[in-house]
């Protein structure tokens, strides 16, 4: 899977609704507590049946994550739709990414592989 064929594949998943979100505003001037906001906002981009990924997509996705020409937008909504799969290699696609993130998503990375590994209890 290219970046471009990811954003394709993004949007025939669009083309069925997005997941039902609660949103709210986080406007602190604290840097941690805005790198959570940004996390939060990035739920927005779920599809409606975001937990129906097969294993084959997620692996194509991740294998997007460690190359270094991905744009980090794109790694963000990897990251978001990994955060949110009940999979063992999800899990471990983002534990394996967080060792090695790129540096201004070392927070993001974080959260999302706790996120997993919540789904994944």
């Amino acid at each position: 899977m290219t970046e471009q064929e990811f954003w394709l594949f993004l949007e025939r998943l669009w083309k069925n609704g997005r997941a039902t979100q609660v949103t709210g505003v986080i406007d602190y001037t604290d840097f941690q507590t805005q790198l959570v906001g940004d996390y939060i906002r990035g739920h927005a981009l779920l599809p409606k049946d975001y937990e129906k990924i097969c294993t084959e997509d997620i692996i194509k996705m991740g294998n997007l994550l460690f190359k270094k020409e991905v744009k980090h937008k794109t790694k963000k909504a990897i990251i978001m739709l990994l955060a949110h799969q009940s999979s063992e290699i999800a899990l471990t696609i983002l534990a394996k990414y967080s060792l090695a993130s790129d540096k201004d998503l070392e927070y993001f990375a974080k959260i999302a592989l706790d996120e997993c590994a919540m789904w994944n209890e």
